[in-house]
């Protein structure tokens, strides 16, 4: 017999383990409607956010359908083969968004005493690109990613540039890509369109702690953007409520 080297789990991943073996030993019936997020974050003793990536990630497999509004329901019937999912995606949604927040506040500070006139211009030429939309789009995306990763160039430092965009493409998996097609808005891009414009101006005026706050504001809007609630009933039939997981402490 082969050994097989051990490989932690992401807690997410954990928590989706255990609701896909409740689904298969017909703890629930497809068709049954899940507990609400908050309450698998409480049985759990996990976050809501942690709770959510799970969620995603049965849904991308196809163990449940999340219907905002209603609630998580079971669309697997015990014994299906599940979707094929790339295993090696192992961080979460929430995880990157955070290692982001961490890395680019401190890059858009750098930026905003390192940043000339060519590098403004091209924050500016992105902006007004971005401005002008489609959104959400691929187009969208590939500007947002722009700006990241044109504010991290203004540095000169190649490793910080590639580390952005690489960061950045975390995202392009198929468990941010459902999640962003629930939050992901005309109006949610307005809003993170503005918030780069805070973070612009604050390196154009070469002020080092309002770049540094912007983006990490922008960020953690990002992350608060992605944890609004479902709208989903409890069991009981009255809606759960929609306070943010921001507002809860993790």
């Amino acid at each position: 017999m082969s050994l097989r080297a051990i490989e932690p789990r992401r807690l997410y991943r954990q928590v989706a383990d255990q609701i896909r073996e409740l689904i298969a030993s017909g703890a629930y019936a497809t068709g049954d409607r899940l507990p609400t997020e908050r309450e698998l974050s409480e049985r759990l003793g996990v976050s809501r956010p942690t709770v959510r990536e799970a969620l995603i990630a049965l849904e991308v497999e196809g163990y449940v359908r999340i219907r905002v509004g209603s609630g998580i329901y079971v669309t697997r019937i015990s014994g299906e083969q599940p979707a094929a999912i790339d295993d090696r995606i192992a961080e979460g949604p929430f995880e990157i968004l955070r290692a982001r927040e961490l890395v680019e506040s401190a890059v858009a500070g750098e930026a905003a005493a390192l940043a000339g006139e060519a590098d403004l211009a091209r924050l500016d030429e992105t902006l007004a690109r971005m401005a002008a939309g489609p959104h959400p789009s691929a187009t969208a995306i590939a500007l947002d990613r722009a700006f990241h990763v044109a504010v991290a160039a203004s540095l000169g430092n190649a490793v910080l540039e590639r580390l952005v965009g690489e960061l950045f493409d975390q995202r392009m998996t198929p468990y941010f890509a459902r999640l962003s097609h629930y939050f992901e808005t005309d109006e949610s891009w307005r809003l993170a369109h503005a918030e780069h414009m805070l973070v612009r101006d604050a390196i154009a005026a070469s002020d080092r702690a309002g770049a540094t706050a912007a983006m990490r504001s922008h960020l953690q809007a990002s992350q608060s953007r992605f944890q609004t609630s479902f709208g989903e009933a409890d069991p009981k039939g009255r809606a759960s409520g929609t306070e943010t997981e921001q507002q809860k402490k993790r």
